[in-house]
């Protein structure tokens, strides 16, 4: 059974930065594409980051682009997202996604083939 477990959420300043981690366990996901979603309470998950399945191509949203990175460490079968210069509409659930296989892409949400239970992020003015 695949499992996908963030660590790294918490309370930061705006401005500040996270680094958020994914511990994939129960198979490879090497041939998925590997990413992360957000959640603000009564919206729809969003598309943060993806690393593609294909080639390990980033992708990000326009919210996010120059501010987050995403990467990956195979030997310990992690996925990271550095989030930099944060600001207050970050403030989310970031979920650890998979979408494969060979996903070009993470899609949406409803694409999603394994979710991890997420990690609370909270950017203070």
């Amino acid at each position: 059974q695949v499992q996908l477990v963030e660590s790294g959420g918490g309370l930061v300043q705006a401005g500040g930065s996270l680094s958020l981690s994914c511990a994939i366990s129960g198979r490879t996901l090497s041939n998925y594409a590997i990413g992360w979603f957000r959640q603000v309470a009564g919206k729809e998950r969003e598309g943060v980051s993806c690393l593609s399945a294909i080639d390990r191509d980033t992708d990000y949203a326009d919210a996010v682009k120059g501010r987050f990175t995403i990467s990956s460490d195979s030997a310990k079968n992690t996925v990271y997202l550095q989030m930099n210069n944060l600001k207050p509409e970050d403030t989310a659930t970031y979920y650890c996604v998979a979408v494969g296989p060979y996903a070009r892409d993470c899609h949406g949400a409803n694409d999603v083939d394994y979710w991890g239970k997420g990690t609370l992020v909270t950017v203070s003015t």
